[in-house]
């Protein structure tokens, strides 16, 4: 487990006067704002935040220190992270993406399947794109009770029974 975890991600200048695109990953969207300060992925650059309107896919946003479109724009792509201690503990049979990625994924019968490498929200259910070891190629692995039935972190891995056919190709 990490120590931070990414909550959302700036998609540009929104505007003229500094504002930015944000995409939250949080439960609630708009509870982004308060694991705030937010730090970048290698922890250079930190923002306290404040949420200004809700617009097409996320929220319009001011970060601290932001004052220009330029400004803005320069920071478009980067993931925004909170420490773990400020976020909420996981529900029962819920997880933070960053406890997950990295993990190995066996069958059923102990047989090393793959490793998380992403997790991909799709509106339905979550898949989880595994790497099939001794290859470049990936899979992905629809994450439900049924395929996935145990989720370990303690002891670091999960077990999956995938659907007949899936890891064929």
């Amino acid at each position: 487990m990490t120590d931070k975890v990414c909550v959302g991600m700036i998609g540009g200048a929104f505007g003229v006067t500094g504002e930015v695109r944000l995409k939250s990953y949080t439960a609630d969207p708009e509870a982004i704002a308060d694991y705030a300060p937010l730090t970048s992925e290698d922890g250079q650059k930190s923002f306290d935040l404040q949420l200004t309107r809700p617009i097409k896919q996320g929220f319009a946003a001011r970060l601290s220190g932001i004052r220009t479109k330029e400004e803005a724009d320069a920071l478009k792509g980067t993931r925004l992270y909170a420490e773990r201690a400020r976020l909420p503990e996981p529900d029962e049979d819920e997880y933070y993406h960053a406890d997950l990625i990295g993990l190995p994924v066996h069958d059923t019968g102990g047989a090393l399947i793959g490793t998380v490498k992403a997790v991909v929200e799709t509106g339905a259910a979550d898949l989880l794109e595994l790497l099939v070891p001794g290859s470049s190629k990936t899979v992905l692995l629809p994450f439900t009770q049924a395929i996935v039935p145990t989720v370990d972190l303690a002891a670091g891995r999960i077990v999956a029974d995938p659907p007949e056919g899936l890891l064929d190709a």
